[in-house]
């Protein structure tokens, strides 16, 4: 007769490669730590700050804000300085590394204009997370860990004071919205690959923030509910108030076919009967991401 198999010990069938357990133990170490506790309660606050709020309305605007808008616009003017190139490959321009050179170079004494002199020390580590914001120079890319940098970068301008409790519309509408239209503008202009996108199964290719910070704008609009987003007319009239309809209108410029075939989790999210549902969903998308 056939020689029977010998089934292998039990633990053996359950066992997880070592490569992996390290991923998960870094993985609850990481969400044990105080600058995970730092990072989510940052976005937390953020989120509740913006809660029913238009981008348009009144909101105190410091020192340290009207700063940052102007380290953007420097950003935002070195792209006009740094055009594309001619190059075979239609993705990924060159040029970007060019730009990014300057920005790697540059990046300490922008920082320092944001921070005051008796803070000059903290320059150095604070302009790491905004230089890890704006995309990746060899692999020409971008994606949500770029911008969770920026976050952390704005995180850490609230650690040592130079950002405080009342700058925080000023922080996602004046600040956090400014870095998005640089972003879109690297994204269109050197064609950036999206970073480790999950492709139609991600929600975004490139930003994930202003869609929680976006649907918390919405929470208990009289008309617009989850549904309305999908609707161009919608977008269209009210896109300069909300975020997350900007996000929207810059997929549709950007993607071409059906909305629920390009952007399917999207769509998904339009069926959700409240803001609030769509806002806490997100949040818990976005800690498991």
């Amino acid at each position: 007769g056939a020689s029977e198999e010998v089934a292998p010990p039990v633990q053996q069938c359950f066992m997880i490669p070592k490569k992996e357990i390290n991923v998960v133990s870094d993985m609850a170490k990481w969400k044990r730590s105080q600058a995970y506790a730092d990072y989510m309660g940052f976005i937390l606050t953020l989120n509740e700050g913006v809660r029913g709020k238009k981008l348009t309305c009144e909101y105190k605007v410091s020192e340290p804000i009207e700063k940052l808008v102007a380290l953007l616009n420097t950003l935002d003017r070195w792209i006009d300085e740094t055009p594309p190139v001619d190059q075979p490959s239609r993705f990924g321009n060159k040029a970007f590394r060019t730009w990014y050179a300057k920005l790697d170079q540059e990046a300490e004494k922008l920082v320092a204009t944001v921070i005051p002199k008796h803070l000059a020390d903290a320059a150095p580590e604070v302009a790491v997370y905004l230089k890890e914001s704006v995309g990746n120079s060899t692999r020409i890319d971008y994606g949500t860990g770029h911008e969770a940098a920026f976050a952390a970068f704005l995180c850490c301008l609230c650690k040592i004071g130079v950002l405080r409790v009342d700058d925080q519309m000023a922080i996602v509408f004046k600040v956090f919205n400014r870095y998005l239209e640089v972003m879109r503008k690297l994204q269109k202009t050197y064609r950036m690959e999206p970073a480790g996108s999950q492709g139609v199964w991600g929600l975004d290719d490139f930003q994930f923030l202003p869609f929680i910070w976006g649907s918390s704008q919405l929470i208990d609009h009289p008309s617009l509910e989850p549904r309305h987003f999908v609707d161009e007319k919608v977008v269209n009239e009210n896109h300069k108030d909300f975020m997350f309809l900007e996000c929207i209108l810059f997929i549709t410029e950007m993607k071409t076919g059906p909305f629920a075939e390009h952007s399917n989790q999207l769509w998904n999210i339009s069926a959700v009967p409240s803001w609030s549902k769509v806002n806490q969903g997100l949040i818990r998308m976005y800690k498991a991401e």
